[in-house]
């Protein structure tokens, strides 16, 4: 009889066992889909991910800054983050028109640039990029040119991109670059906004996407937001709706990324704060929601981070985590935003209450990977 009772109560452990294993199974289960239209993937997604905020960890293994102390580890105004294939970080300094360069441990290196308008010089560093030559190079707005460094800090050559009236541009494998473009129509209160490609020459290649137009007195207006990906391709969306597309080299549209979302709505007193900044005509009215998302960032394995609008009391911000297939897989809390992904290491520009910025590279440990 005791055997028996024994015999049962295994039976039912193992009954017990298989239905948590399959409940755990079900929760983990995408319940969007993949369509083929027109030649194109189509990745439709549902407003709840695959798992929960615990899809990876984070552990701080590097911090660089000093409120106090040795002037090359003090940063005024950290305007971007690149990191080479030596893992060697370069921080652009916008307030002190420069950029350090520290080694992976977070051991000063140099400082690359100063301010002026000669060789090597800016006037404003507005970003910077590691290209696949290995070479550095700098983007200056106020002066619309782009100076080229070698991986010791030489410089190289500057190239003019006046022409081009950039906004903000990346370069590719191929020496061919993208560059966004925007033009302001101050009669009618409106900025226009396109994404072109040319290459090594600046010659015109190709445009991406269609020109997207915005009031320049409304904040909540949509935008459209792009970053080059893996194998040369561009995640673009105009945050309207919730949708990425990815294109390739050539500009074809190979997949779209679509998600079911709740929209954010615009609370009195941010509309208050609009008025104040921008100063807008009368009769200007600003809509009741915001945008579909905010920003994207990609990772060097192919995952795209959405930040929404939607945040913490404490000033976190979700964001939406879609794996290289387009599926969403989780919803993580950041406090601060994420500047790049490398090497399973995330860094990231955090400041203190006093305004003192830190760069900090964390370890990053998605779940079921080692």
């Amino acid at each position: 009889m005791k055997n028996k009772t024994k015999a049962v109560s295994i039976v039912l452990f193992l009954i017990v066992l298989i239905m948590l294993v399959s409940c755990g199974r079900k929760k983990a289960e995408w319940k969007g889909s993949i369509e083929q239209e027109n030649g194109v993937t189509v990745v439709k997604n549902p407003k709840e991910p695959i798992y929960g905020e615990d899809v990876f960890s984070l552990e701080e293994e590097l911090s660089i800054g000093e409120a106090e102390g040795r002037e090359e580890y003090m940063f005024s105004q950290v305007g971007g983050i690149v990191v080479d294939e030596e893992e060697r970080i370069y921080v652009a300094d916008s307030k002190e028109t420069h950029i350090k360069v520290f080694t992976q441990d977070g051991e000063y290196l140099k400082t690359i640039g100063r301010k002026g308008q000669g060789p090597g010089e800016f006037e404003r560093v507005s970003g910077i990029q590691i290209t696949y030559q290995k070479e550095l190079i700098v983007f200056d707005m106020n002066i619309r040119r782009l100076s080229f460094f070698s991986p010791n800090g030489k410089f190289i050559k500057a190239l003019s991109v006046s022409k081009l009236n950039p906004f903000r541009l990346n370069s590719n494998s191929k020496g061919n670059f993208l560059v966004q473009s925007v033009t302001l129509d101050l009669m009618n209160n409106q900025s226009i906004s396109e994404l072109k490609i040319y290459d090594s020459n600046l010659n015109y290649l190709l445009t991406i996407g269609a020109p997207v137009s915005g009031d320049i007195f409304n904040p909540f207006d949509p935008f459209f937001i792009w970053r080059l990906g893996n194998n040369n391709n561009i995640v673009y969306s105009y945050n309207k709706t919730y949708e990425l597309r990815i294109y390739d080299s050539e500009g074809k549209i190979i997949k779209k990324i679509a998600k079911d979302y709740d929209p954010v709505r615009i609370t009195e007193e941010e509309k208050k704060e609009a008025i104040e900044k921008f100063s807008p005509p009368s009769g200007t009215e600003f809509p009741k929601f915001k945008p579909a998302f905010n920003q994207f960032i990609l990772d060097d394995e192919g995952r795209v981070f959405v930040q929404t609008f939607k945040r913490t009391e404490e000033g976190s911000y979700y964001y939406d985590v879609f794996d290289p297939e387009g599926k969403y897989i989780a919803k993580v809390l950041f406090r601060w935003k994420p500047r790049v992904w490398k090497n399973h290491k995330l860094y990231i520009i955090e400041e203190d209450e006093d305004g003192f910025q830190m760069i900090k590279r964390y370890k990053v440990m998605w779940k079921g990977k080692k």
